[in-house]
């Protein structure tokens, strides 16, 4: 009995604990280790995030073990309890068990394992990984992006979207700029400043790419740069500022991931950025630039100018125009179009021939859209719009799999539109009694 007991009490302990032991060649990852380890590591890693409780992680801890055995001193292999920390597999994205990332040269962009789940299919995929950092390194490319002051200064060249500011440089290009700026004071010897590092980093990339360069992250290293650092009275590392044009610089204290910095970016973005241009589509050119640059093109086509006239274009252009400043933040393109000037867009999109205005909003990398049920008004756009934005609503492929011929059309004019003119017949010459009479 007492052997029994003893049994079930290992089993429990080993089920709460984890399915590593110190005794494995596996490395336990959690928050608190993983940046030194992984993040600022050369070494390749393997990791596996898994949960305890999980049939296909227990079947695969043994060729995970394995795997990490063969590959001892040439390619790191870890594991996260991502049950327990699920704040860690949050990070990367982790949404079910066992998921298996490699992160190579670029620590910032893990890649997923689709292999096998055998440790010889493991290994080969890490030695194959392991061939293409050596060649990068080769090659003189180089993705890492590791801690300290020497990789701020030297490392990673045009793939390093964070500015590094000096007391001599920092005026002429943040003082009066345009564009907003985030900027962190910080010192190479700083533990928290080195866990910032690599989520300063990410977040720089992501946000040069979403605002075309109009928010900038920027570092200054306030131990050599003391100038600036007594200037914004900078008394602990790190600290982060906002600098916006005319404005005295703020205070950052939001949360210090990517995804936090990346939010209050946008914020900044949004707040500063004019709403989007409501364009006319004009041509096919108009609309494949505007709908292949934004995530959802928003096309509103609006009745003949001869049945609303210039004021009641221009009311149904409002509604658009308050509309795209209101959604501003989601950086959709803004299109629209008379009705029957595009009646082969019209078909595409299920609109055709009736019922305007009306509108579509137009995934073009997926080729769906939607179609505005409710009215054409900012309440009915907006409940349409908010819908969309939460990822609900009906989609629709677009008719053809692809955008239809657009034809070149005239822009219009901002004038009330006006009917045809009919050929004047002068009967002034024509004596029609006698034409009466020769009829009868």
């Amino acid at each position: 009995l007492l052997f029994v007991v003893g049994t079930v009490s290992c089993t429990l302990f080993l089920a709460v604990n984890g399915l590593y032991s110190a005794s494995d060649d596996v490395i336990e990852l959690t928050p608190t280790n993983f940046n030194k380890e992984v993040i600022q590591s050369e070494s390749l890693w393997l990791v596996e995030f898994y949960a305890p409780w999980c049939g296909h992680c227990q079947r695969l801890t043994p060729e995970w073990k394995k795997a990490a055995t063969a590959l001892k001193g040439v390619v790191k292999v870890g594991a996260v309890d991502a049950d327990k920390h699920q704040s860690l597999g949050g990070q990367y994205g982790v949404r079910g068990f066992p998921t298996i990332k490699i992160f190579g040269a670029n620590k910032n962009k893990a890649e997923d394992y689709q292999g096998g789940r055998t440790s010889e299919a493991i290994v080969d995929a890490a030695l194959s990984a392991l061939r293409s950092l050596v060649k990068e390194r080769l090659s003189g490319r180089s993705g890492g992006y590791s801690s300290g002051k020497q990789s701020r200064e030297s490392g990673g060249g045009d793939k390093k979207d964070v500015i590094e500011l000096t007391d001599d440089s920092f005026d002429k290009n943040v003082i009066n700029s345009d564009d907003v700026w985030m900027v962190e004071f910080y010192a190479p010897w700083c533990g928290h400043c080195k866990n910032l590092e690599p989520e300063w980093a990410a977040a720089a990339t992501e946000v040069k790419e979403q605002t075309k360069g109009k928010v900038k992250l920027a570092a200054v290293d306030a131990t050599v740069n003391q100038m600036l650092a007594s200037r914004y009275g900078i008394r602990g590392f790190p600290t982060i500022k906002i600098f916006q044009k005319g404005e005295d610089p703020v205070d950052y204290d939001g949360g210090r991931t990517r995804s936090d910095i990346i939010s209050r970016a946008m914020d900044l973005f949004s707040d500063n950025a004019p709403p989007p241009e409501l364009l006319e589509i004009i041509s096919e050119d108009v609309l494949k630039s505007t709908c292949d640059a934004h995530q959802l093109c928003i096309i509103s086509v609006l009745p003949h100018i001869l049945d609303t006239g210039a004021s009641g274009r221009n009311s149904y252009l409002d509604v658009m125009l308050k509309m795209a400043e209101k959604y501003k933040k989601k950086m959709w393109g803004w299109l629209w179009t008379e009705a029957g000037a595009q009646s082969d867009l019209e078909s595409s999109l299920g609109i055709g021939g009736f019922g305007y205005p009306a509108m579509a909003a137009v995934n073009a990398r997926k080729m769906k859209f939607a179609l505005l049920k409710g009215s054409f008004s900012e309440q009915g756009i907006n409940e349409f719009l908010r819908e969309l934005s939460v990822g609900r609503g009906s989609t629709a492929p677009v008719g053809g799999g692809a955008f239809p011929k657009i034809h070149t059309v005239e822009p219009w004019d901002g004038k009330d539109g006006e009917l045809p003119v009919e050929d004047d017949i002068d009967l002034s010459d024509v004596d029609l009694d006698d034409w009466d009479k020769d009829e009868l």
